[in-house]
C-alpha cells in the first residue's frame, strides 16, 4: 500500500477544502441546516458542477468520473472536516452503488447518469435503527431486518401490474427529500421470506414523508410511509441483496470513516487554537502540562484513526474489506476529540453559538447511526474468527 496522495487525489481535497471554506462556512452551515431539506441546494449544485463529486465512483460510462472509492473517501474527509450537509452520503455513498451493483442496464442507464451530475438525488429507506444491520457491520444481514407484516416495516407484494409496497421506515437519511427512494421491502410471506430492493419516486402517489427532529441536525433524517405504493423491482428477483448490500456497507464505512477523521481533526484544531489564546494565571492554558498530555492523547487517537480509514479506503478499492473497524476507530477518536473540544471550551463550549457542539452531535449521531463502537469491533473480531477455539489444549490453572 502507497500511502501517499497521488498529485490527482491531493487535487480534489485542495479544491474541495476551498470551495467548503467559501461556501460552508459557520453562518451558511445554520441557514441551511433551517431550510425544509436541510441541506444548501446551491452547495449541492457547486459540488456537483464544478468537482463533480456526486459522481467521483462512478463509471465514466454513465457520466461519472471513473475514480475508486479511495478518492471519495478522501473528498469527504473534507465534507466530514467542514460538517457539510449534504446530500452526498445518502445519495453517492449509499444508493448510488447499489442501483450500478443490481440495477438492470435500463435502470443504471436510466438512473446513474442523473445521479452523477446531482440532478437526482436518492435514500436507501432502510429503518435507521437497522442501518448497520442491513449493511452488514455488526452483524449478518441475512434476517428478517427489513421486517414487514406484523414486524414493522416494509412489505412487498406481487400484482398482475408489479409490485406494490406498504409500510414505514423511520430515520432515513434524506428520506425527506431525496428524489428517488431505494427501499429495501420483505417478500414472500411466512414461508418464503427474502428481501428485494425497489425503486420508488419521491413524489409518488401513496408516498407520505415527513423531516424528524434529530440529535445532528447536518444529517437530516425523515419518517417515510408507502401506503400502497407502486414499485420497481430493482435488477432480478434472483439477485444477491444480502451481498450487494454488504459491498456497500463496507465501502460506506470506509467513506465515513474517513469523513469521521476530518471532523476529528477539525475539532482538535479548533480546540488548539482556543487555548492558545485563552489566558488563565497570566498565560495561555496551552502551556499547561496538563492541557498538553491531554491533547497530544487526542492527536495519536486522530491520527491513529486517520491511518485506519486511508488503509480501508484503500483497501475497498482492492477489494478488501477493512470499513467496519476502521469506522469503530473513528468514531471513537472522534468521541474523544469532540469531548474534549467541549471540556476545554469551557463553557463556551456548551453555547448554542459556538460550533463545538455541532461537532458533538455529529459524533453522538454517526455512532447511533452505523454504530455502536463496541458492535463494529466485535462484529469484526467475529468475522475474522479471533476468538475461535485453536487446537492447542486449554490449560487451566
Amino acid at each position: 500500500m502507497d500511502t501517499s496522495l497521488t498529485p490527482e487525489q491531493d487535487g480534489v481535497r485542495r479544491a474541495l477544502r476551498d470551495l467548503l471554506e467559501s461556501r460552508c462556512g459557520p453562518h451558511e452551515l445554520r441557514a441551511a441546516l433551517d431550510t425544509p431539506s436541510g441541506h444548501d441546494p446551491a452547495l449541492w449544485t457547486a459540488l456537483a458542477e464544478r468537482l463533480g463529486l456526486p459522481g467521483l465512483a462512478l463509471p465514466e460510462t454513465y457520466g461519472g468520473v471513473g475514480c475508486s472509492v479511495t478518492e471519495l473517501a478522501l473528498a469527504c474527509e473534507e465534507t466530514g472536516r467542514a460538517l457539510a450537509s449534504s446530500p452526498l452520503l445518502a445519495t453517492t455513498v449509499l444508493a448510488a452503488p447499489l442501483i450500478a451493483a443490481l440495477g438492470t442496464p435500463a435502470q443504471r442507464e436510466e438512473l446513474l447518469p442523473r445521479l452523477a451530475s446531482g440532478a437526482l438525488t436518492a435514500a436507501l429507506a432502510v429503518d435507521g435503527t437497522v442501518l448497520a444491520t442491513a449493511l452488514a457491520l455488526t452483524g449478518g444481514n441475512g434476517g428478517d431486518w427489513a421486517g414487514g407484516g406484523r414486524a414493522g416495516g416494509v412489505q412487498a407484494r406481487r400484482t398482475t401490474d408489479g409490485w406494490r409496497l406498504y409500510g414505514q421506515a423511520d430515520q432515513v437519511l434524506d428520506g425527506h427529500s431525496a428524489g428517488l427512494l431505494v427501499v429495501a421491502a420483505r417478500t414472500g410471506g411466512y414461508t418464503r421470506p427474502r428481501t428485494l430492493l425497489f425503486l420508488v419516486p419521491g413524489d409518488a402517489a401513496g408516498v407520505v414523508r415527513a423531516r424528524r427532529t434529530t440529535v445532528d441536525a447536518t444529517r437530516p433524517q425523515g419518517r417515510v410511509h408507502l401506503r400502497d405504493v407502486d414499485a420497481r423491482l430493482l435488477g432480478e428477483e434472483e439477485a444477491d441483496v444480502t451481498g450487494a448490500l454488504a459491498e456497500t456497507g463496507d465501502r460506506a464505512a470506509a467513506v465515513l470513516a474517513c469523513e469521521a477523521v476530518g471532523a476529528a481533526g477539525r475539532a482538535l484544531e479548533r480546540t488548539v487554537e482556543h487555548v492558545g489564546r485563552r489566558e488563565q494565571f497570566g498565560r495561555p492554558i496551552g502551556s499547561f502540562q496538563a492541557v498538553k498530555h491531554r491533547l497530544a492523547d487526542v492527536y495519536v487517537e486522530v491520527q491513529a484513526a486517520r491511518s485506519a480509514a486511508y488503509y480501508a479506503a484503500w483497501a475497498a478499492a482492492h477489494g478488501e474489506r477493512a470499513g467496519g473497524l476502521a469506522l469503530a476507530q473513528a468514531l471513537r477518536a472522534q468521541r474523544t476529540a469532540s469531548a474534549e473540544a467541549i471540556q476545554f471550551h469551557g463553557g463556551l463550549g456548551f453555547t448554542w453559538e459556538h460550533e463545538a457542539h455541532l461537532y458533538f452531535k455529529r459524533a453522538a449521531g454517526d455512532e447511533l447511526l452505523l454504530g455502536p463502537v463496541h458492535r463494529l469491533r466485535a462484529h469484526a473480531a467475529g468475522t475474522a474468527r479471533l476468538f475461535e477455539a485453536s487446537g492447542t489444549r486449554e490449560v487451566r490453572v
